[in-house]
């Protein structure tokens, strides 16, 4: 999940140029050793492990920065993992820190190891350090294991009500990755959202609303108490909650407030500043003037906070704003964005590309809105194509009676592009400008037939395309364009062009009654060579040639109907049949055989030139779903606008409360503020209103924190060192104690809040120093609780130590071992991989007994179970000119190679005449495909018949081999596509190897399902009948009942592929496959289980 490492450069800020320095000396010895094998890797990572077992924590932090190096430039560094896990309980807070930054990267993989240290994370769920809380907290998220989900869910509630924001932000993160884990959750979490809804540190609420947006956007009603809150602190939210943020409040006014579109309303909301600066006299005038809309307060409170977001260096932000100003804010207020977004059109083309596809969206509706700009949507010759092709299409909708002249003018210069496809698009967009405005059609027209004689073929043709659709607006006066149009016939080859110039000829036939018969002649000569497209047309201008020619086109006509009558295409011989049987009357025909000239020459209308963009509006700007023009998973569709408002005053409760509370609080100078100084725009008010609420926030749930326990006052003495606004609670807390004034400490504090602001970015051991200082002499009874609580802490850390060292003597002899049978288990790749990955666990000694060589032994290629004779059909006789060919797999080793797949090819003769020299020509193999062919078929005498073998790698892929199987005459491609099943070589072993091997194949390397078993798929003999069937699997004897399994190697790399049946209460199975492969087994897992399900 990409929050992750949302915190990771506050965590280790002050450390990243630490790693650059420290990690680019290592990349200079390891260049010269590629050529060694391996030795230069596995001596650098004995040289880490050395260092993370030293005593000195110099040289630990020394091999964690290296280590992190190493992750940061994409190396893999999860072999390191025991040795890291160990240092999970060092006291040096940098070393910890990167240990966690470590774990969050592999704890996934390694869960095994990671859940040896979860009495080590619980632990640090209490450091006093922000910290060292918050990264534990994300690594017992990482381990993704259901056992460990009671344990997660008291973790996330605990920190939801952690002193420090950093912490709270975390908690809002775990919620996501608990929620994906186990959904059952659901209710627990939607209670931790609730209270962290109601936060008021800008750090946690993109984060709590991201957390909303995943696991349940249905609960509007959460929104409304915090929905003032989250406008008023948008501005200070960091940017990637701003964008999540400014989504879900777009789908949350359009389900509580009005359309501000509707007519004659939306004259009050022209004017932000008339509305806001305006006395109450003329709010008044304007309402009288206007009672059939009024803008809620709530509504106009969202759209002016955002605003000053248009300003932001963020393009997801500056987008985020404007889609909510398109489908929330009054349209004489939208057009403010479009400033915002050409600004955009600066940056990189990947940034270009998704705003020019919804300013393309916004410039049908609105053309308004970008006119002032339309020359920064002029095509630069450094744009991509799919740039050019975009702002093409933006100018295109842009167009109008004034600004024509100056786009044609630049669509002239388009049209000499070396990009051919920008040039035919640019044909496009000049026959769209033609219907749109009629001053220009025949301006348009003249200039299309120019091109006409162009050079570039693809240009005359799209040219020709695009001159038939503007002839079908005003065909009257045109025969002349359609005589030079039908003299291209003898040199344009694109099958599209040349229909459209047969149509044309055939519609207008009467307009030119010289040209059209020697047309249908040219074609006749031709028609057996020509493509589908053209044909249809050739067989549609005969018929309406022999409608209304009849004496110098009948006998043509016949025969062009009789061509198409033995066509290959079926398309083809079904038009000839229908048009033969409306137009040439015999005592078969039909009554509609009277009206075949209404039939063929009616007025056909005109088509509609419109934009590709048209279609996209139904989904909100800005969405992947908008991108892709199709309803992407997890998207959440904008409601209709409620015709009547909810009630507003379900958002003025929590206002009010807190309004009071302050008040009481704040004393005089604060009652002196008015209630509407809460939506202030000036930086003053806010900071102060911030403050303020943190106070509240802090007094407010004193109450609460006392009753969780000795342990957790410690905890929140040690954490209100690392974090700033809670040691300013503390100080306000004392101060009242002593009676004192709280203005005075309100505004010392936010002074000291801005001087410090930067050190606590810069360095977190200077502040946590620094911090416990000034907390000791204002607190010293709560510092001597923590020092006790620490002592506890440190000397709760000594038998671990011990515990560490046992591990460390138990794991010295497996480490050797482990190293011989690496060297010696090179013919069988895929347990040496694994068994590698499995000696770094150091659980028991059991696990290492199956690493010798006998015991590997075992797993020996058998014989297949069965072997089914299905062939698959290679070329058809009808393609192939009589000589058909099939193809199976025999599931035997093949003869040709060991990485092989054998394919039976089986050739028949269909024809009356001997076929020759039958071959295989060119091969068309996708990287690193072999083939081994069948030597040449000297002949093959009629209806007899040959089988062949081959050999073909491929790779461990379903990708398809293609090649040209040919004759002495002919060549014809043909395809040859493995099932997943057929790439496997069926294994036998022991059920204890079977476990044993599973058990190295676990997290990513594993996928699963549960299937419905029909009853009469549930005994052994049928699950074993239907699984050999589809896949070339060995049966691994089972002693339960209930459970079979089936082993097999990958032929190419030899990796293992373990296929487990368990079949559960019920009529459901539980179908598991363990492969370092992930892919085929999970396409392997998709063939299975309809297979398994069905009757």
């Amino acid at each position: 999940m990409s929050t992750n490492n949302v915190g990771y450069n506050e965590q280790v800020g002050d450390a990243q140029p630490e790693v650059g320095q420290e990690a680019a000396p290592t990349t200079a010895p390891s260049m010269p050793a590629a050529f060694g094998l391996f030795s230069s890797d596995t001596k650098k990572n004995e040289d880490l492990k050395q260092m993370l077992e030293s005593s000195k924590d110099s040289s630990k932090l020394d091999a964690m920065k290296r280590i992190v190096g190493l992750i940061a430039r994409g190396k893999n560094a999860s072999e390191l993992f025991p040795a890291v896990v160990k240092n999970v309980a060092s006291k040096n807070i940098e070393i910890k820190k990167l240990v966690y930054v470590y774990l969050m990267r592999y704890a996934e993989e390694q869960q095994d190891l990671a859940l040896l240290s979860i009495s080590t994370f619980q632990r640090a769920l209490k450091d006093p350090n922000q910290l060292i809380r918050a990264s534990a907290l994300r690594v017992l998220s990482s381990i993704r294991v259901p056992i460990i989900v009671p344990i997660m869910m008291l973790a996330i509630k605990e920190a939801s009500v952690d002193l420090s924001p950093y912490v709270r932000k975390n908690a809002a993160h775990a919620i996501q990755k608990l929620y994906s884990l186990d959904p059952e959750q659901k209710e627990m979490l939607i209670e931790v959202i609730e209270k962290l809804l109601k936060d008021k540190s800008t750090l946690v609420a993109g984060s709590v609303v991201m957390a909303f947006e995943e696991v349940c956007p249905d609960r509007i009603d959460l929104i409304h108490k915090n929905y003032r809150k989250l406008c008023s602190l948008l501005v200070d939210v960091e940017e990637w909650g701003q964008v999540v943020i400014i989504h879900m409040l777009t789908r949350y006014a359009r389900t509580q407030f009005v359309s501000p579109w509707k007519e004659d309303g939306v004259q009050e909301e022209c004017s932000e500043k008339n509305f806001y600066e305006s006395d109450d006299e003329q709010q008044e005038k304007n309402q009288k003037a206007n009672k059939s809309y009024s803008m809620d307060p709530d509504h106009r409170l969202l759209i002016r906070n955002t605003k000053p977001l248009l300003q932001s260096r963020n393009a997801a932000v500056v987008m985020a704003v404007a889609q909510l100003y398109w489908h929330v804010a009054p349209i004489s207020e939208a057009g403010i964005v479009a400033k915002s977004l050409v600004r955009l059109l600066r940056s990189n083309r990947e940034v270009q590309y998704i705003v020019l596809q919804n300013i393309a969206t916004m410039s049908i509706q609105r053309k308004g809105m970008f006119e002032p700009y339309l020359k920064s949507f002029y095509v630069r010759s450094t744009d991509p194509t799919m740039i050019k092709t975009l702002k093409l299409e933006i100018l295109t909708s842009l167009a109008n009676e004034a600004n024509i002249s100056t786009l044609l003018r630049e669509f002239q210069t388009y049209v000499k592009s070396q990009d051919k496809q920008f040039a035919a698009a640019t044909i496009q967009a000049i026959g769209r400008c033609a219907t749109n405005i009629s001053e220009v059609t025949d301006t348009c027209l003249n200039g299309l037939v120019c091109l006409l004689s162009n050079r570039d073929e693809i240009v005359v043709a799209e040219s020709v395309v695009v001159i038939k659709k503007l002839l079908q607006t005003q065909p009257a006066h045109h025969g002349e364009i359609i005589k030079r149009m039908a003299k291209l016939l003898d040199s344009i080859t694109v099958p599209v062009a040349r229909a459209s110039i047969l149509w044309l000829t055939g519609e207008y036939c009467e307009r030119v009654p010289k040209i059209a018969p020697d047309v249908l002649r040219k074609m006749a000569k031709s028609f057996t060579a020509e493509d589908d497209l053209v044909k249809l047309q050739i067989l549609n201008l005969g018929a309406k040639l022999y409608l209304t020619n009849s004496k110098q086109t009948k006998l043509l006509t016949q025969y062009i109907l009789n061509l198409g009558k033995y066509d290959q295409s079926y398309d083809i011989r079904d038009r000839t049949r229908f048009i033969r049987q409306l137009i040439v009357p015999n005592e078969k025909s039909g009554a509609l055989s009277k009206y075949a000239k209404k039939i063929f020459l009616a007025q056909k209308p005109a088509p509609l030139l419109e934009s590709p963009f048209k279609d996209r509006e139904h989904f909100q700007l800005g969405t992947l779903s908008h991108t892709l023009n199709m309803k992407a998973s997890g998207y959440l569709e904008l409601s209709d606008w409620p015709e009547i408002a909810p009630d507003p005053s379900v958002r003025n409760v929590e206002v009010i409360e807190s309004t009071k509370e302050w008040t009481s609080i704040l004393g005089k100078a604060k009652k002196e503020k008015p209630i509407e100084k809460f939506y202030s725009e000036s930086e003053e008010e806010s900071d102060d209103s911030s403050s303020s609420s943190d106070s509240e926030r802090e007094s407010g749930s004193e109450q609460e924190k006392k009753e969780v326990g000795d342990s957790s006052s410690a905890d929140s003495s040690g954490s209100s060192s690392e974090d700033e606004s809670d040691r300013q609670s503390k100080s306000k807390r004392g101060a009242a104690r002593r009676g004192n004034a709280v203005t005075k400490s309100d505004s010392e504090d936010t002074e000291e809040k801005k001087a410090k602001s930067k050190k606590v970015l810069s360095s977190s051991d200077s502040e946590s120093s620094s911090d416990e200082e000034s907390s000791s002499n204002s607190n010293s009874q709560t510092d001597s609780e923590s020092d006790s609580e620490l002592r506890k802490l440190a000397s709760a850390s000594v038998p671990s130590k011990k515990e560490e060292n046992i591990l460390q003597q138990k794991k010295g002899p497996p480490k050797e071992m482990s190293l011989l049978d690496l060297d010696d288990f090179n013919p069988v790749s895929a347990p040496t991989t694994l068994s590698s990955v499995t000696l770094l666990c150091p659980t028991s000694a059991a696990d290492l007994e199956g690493l010798s060589l006998s015991g590997s032994s075992v797993i020996d290629i058998s014989t297949p179970v069965f072997v089914p004779m299905k062939t698959h059909e290679l070329l058809h006789r009808m393609s192939g000119k009589g000589l058909a060919a099939h193809y199976h797999f025999s599931r035997q080793p093949c003869i040709y190679g060991d990485k092989m797949v054998s394919v039976q090819v089986a050739l028949s003769n269909t024809t009356e005449q001997k076929i020759e020299n039958i071959h295989v020509g060119e091969k068309k193999l996708p990287t690193d495909m072999r083939m081994h062919v069948f030597n040449s078929i000297e002949s093959l005498e009629p209806a007899e018949s040959i089988t062949t073998s081959m050999g073909i790698d491929f790779c461990d892929s379903t990708q398809a081999a293609n090649f040209q199987l040919c004759t002495k005459d002919d060549q014809f491609s043909v395809t040859i596509q493995p099932p997943v099943g057929e790439l496997l070589l069926p294994v036998t072993m022991s059920e204890k190897d079977f476990e044993r091997e599973k058990g190295r194949l676990t997290g990513m390397n594993e996928a699963s399902t549960t299937v419905t078993v029909a009853p009469q798929n549930s005994t052994r003999l049928v699950i074993l009948q239907k699984v050999v069937n589809i896949a070339n699997l060995g049966v691994v004897p089972s002693g339960e009942d209930n459970i079979h399994r089936f082993a097999a190697k990958t032929v190419h790399s030899g990796s293992l592929m373990l296929v487990t049946v368990e079949l559960k209460e019920g009529s459901t199975a539980r179908l598991i496959i363990n492969t370092e492969k992930t892919v085929i087994g999970s396409i392997l897992l998709r063939e299975l289980k309809p297979v398994l399900s069905q009757g």
